[in-house]
């Protein structure tokens, strides 16, 4: 991969990790404890607690994501960016636009 497309890269997965770092904070907004205190009903509670469960699961999907992301900032300048780790092929750059954390290319990914 040449300096130009590295740099885009790597400008891409700055912007993305910013955007998740933004969006975990968010999420760990809304999965805090619901206080049993509060004064909501029977099915208003049952409701809020399927909500914290649904957006527990995309935290977690978040923060594995932010993880990727930031092992590939950390290899963005390894000469093997953007190969499979797999075959050894180069991944396709529209794959990269997506996924900039992928180390697998389609085929090996499945």
């Amino acid at each position: 991969m040449d300096k130009k497309k590295q740099k885009f890269f790597k400008e891409k997965i700055v912007a993305e990790i910013e955007v998740l770092q933004v969006k975990i904070v968010e999420l760990k907004e809304v999965t805090k404890p619901i206080p049993p205190e509060n004064a909501i009903g029977r099915i208003s509670r049952m409701d809020a607690i399927n909500n914290k469960s649904v957006n527990e699961a995309a935290l977690r999907t978040a923060e594995n994501k932010l993880t990727k992301l930031e092992m590939a900032l950390e290899k963005i300048d390894d000469p093997t960016f953007g190969n499979c780790i797999r075959c050894g092929q180069e991944i396709p750059e529209g794959r990269l636009m997506i996924m900039p954390e992928s180390i697998k290319c389609v085929r090996c990914a499945q």
